[in-house]
């Protein structure tokens, strides 16, 4: 029978005969995959694929190995090949675990999509989600939610292999990734749990530390050194424990989580990182909603609050898309200087020793330029090298005492609820 017949065929109404038709047409899959796939060249929208994604459905695993053949022929493109892959049926769960477990980044990625779309806790899922967590920091697309969805499942297995002296190191050391990944710290034992903290603090004495870069976004709070204790009191920061540079900041980069709160409804909590003192100074970074508030006025309160716990406290914020660039000194509970920009530039408080102002400028002309009379200078990212420290200029000549912590946003949580692993 021809192609074409069996194509229609499967349009019919009659339940049997679109049985007949994809069977037909598995058994020919190599030859009308692709066919089919020949068709698609220059199609950049789903809605063109359709008509081939419903017949791919159909056959099931012969049309998955085809497509896939002619995905690494370069038959079809990488963008292609990811919406026809994911068609697929439970019938192609073991071919979605072999391909997560393809060395291919990308192709990887796809295999654990779908066998989270599938929701498919299978030994084959089980080995690639330790093999993808062994080859290192980059993890395939959804490797990490596929983790957390069968950590429930895996867990028990993943910690056998951490323990078991026969499983080689790779494996174990995958298999380590996958129990953070799918459950935070609280997922290990204590015994790797006290790896962990010792790794740390062999780390921190050795580490050149890198902030992260203000460009187009940004924020940070700044404390003087000797004083800086206050700032946990002063944020309602929990739990604080020794952390290096690159976890902190991935930490407080990371998204936030929600927990159980009063009466039922849910609360987020995040972490907030403390940096060791640099040149004389301590930076706080994390979640800006839950550290400092958006409004105006939670800023302001935030920074002075900071101060009447450290005796000075520096607050800088950066949006470049959105043309925000503000930055504010507090001592003693009180801002003393404040730049905002939104459009115009304002100034408040009396200008700062080390501030060019406005009227001072040799291209300022008195005659027909108009400036406040404390009008300075301008910019968070010139302002923070007077006051503190310029996180984009923090490397191996910094001077750097003691070392940072990660915090939390409320008590209760444990920094074992957060799952995924930060890098070392």
């Amino acid at each position: 029978m021809k192609i074409e017949f069996l194509l229609e065929d499967l349009e019919s109404a009659d339940a049997a005969r679109v049985e007949a038709a994809a069977a037909r047409l598995a058994e020919q899959a190599d030859t009308v995959v692709p066919t089919l796939l020949r068709g698609l060249a220059g199609v950049q929208r789903t809605t063109e694929l359709e008509p081939v994604m419903r017949v791919l459905r159909h056959m099931g695993p012969p049309a998955f190995d085809a497509l896939l053949a002619a995905w690494r022929r370069k038959e079809v493109t990488d963008w292609q090949a990811g919406r026809l892959l994911g068609v697929f049926d439970e019938r192609s769960a073991d071919q979605y675990a072999a391909l997560a477990a393809d060395p291919d980044y990308g192709k990887s990625g796809n295999g654990f999509q779908g066998l989270l779309r599938l929701r498919t806790d299978s030994e084959a899922g089980l080995r690639a989600l330790v093999d993808s967590h062994a080859r290192g920091r980059l993890v395939p697309y959804k490797a990490s939610d596929y983790a957390r969805l069968t950590h429930d499942t895996f867990r028990s297995r993943l910690r056998s292999m951490r323990r078991d002296p026969a499983t080689p190191a790779r494996t174990r050391r995958g298999a380590m990734a996958a129990l953070v990944a799918g459950g935070g710290a609280d997922a290990l034992d204590e015994r790797d749990r006290a790896a962990i903290e010792r790794l740390i603090r062999v780390k921190i004495p050795h580490e050149t530390p890198r902030l992260p870069s203000s460009t187009l976004s940004g924020w940070w709070l700044a404390v003087p050194g000797a004083s800086y204790e206050g700032v946990f009191e002063a944020l309602d920061l929990h739990g604080r424990q020794p952390v290096t540079v690159a976890a902190g900041i991935h930490a407080a980069e990371s998204r936030e989580i929600r927990v159980p709160g009063e009466g039922g409804a849910g609360r987020a909590v995040g972490r907030a990182f403390v940096t060791p003192e640099l040149d004389g100074w301590r930076l706080v970074f994390g979640p800006f909603d839950l550290l400092v508030g958006e409004p105006w006025d939670d800023m302001v309160e935030t920074v002075e609050r900071v101060s009447v716990h450290c005796g000075q406290a520096q607050l800088f914020f950066l949006d470049d898309a959105g043309g925000s660039d503000v930055w504010m000194v507090a001592e003693n509970g009180r801002v003393i200087r404040q730049y905002a920009a939104e459009g115009d530039p304002e100034w408040e408080g009396d200008p700062l020793p080390w501030e060019t102002l406005a009227v001072d400028d040799p291209d300022f002309d008195p005659e027909y330029d108009e400036a406040p009379p404390n009008a300075g200078t301008t910019g968070a990212r010139s302002a923070c090298r007077h006051l503190s420290v310029d996180p984009g200029e923090v490397g191996p000549d910094t001077e750097i005492r003691g070392h940072g912590w990660l915090a939390l946003t409320a008590p209760g949580v444990g920094h074992g609820a957060f799952p995924g692993p930060l890098p070392i």
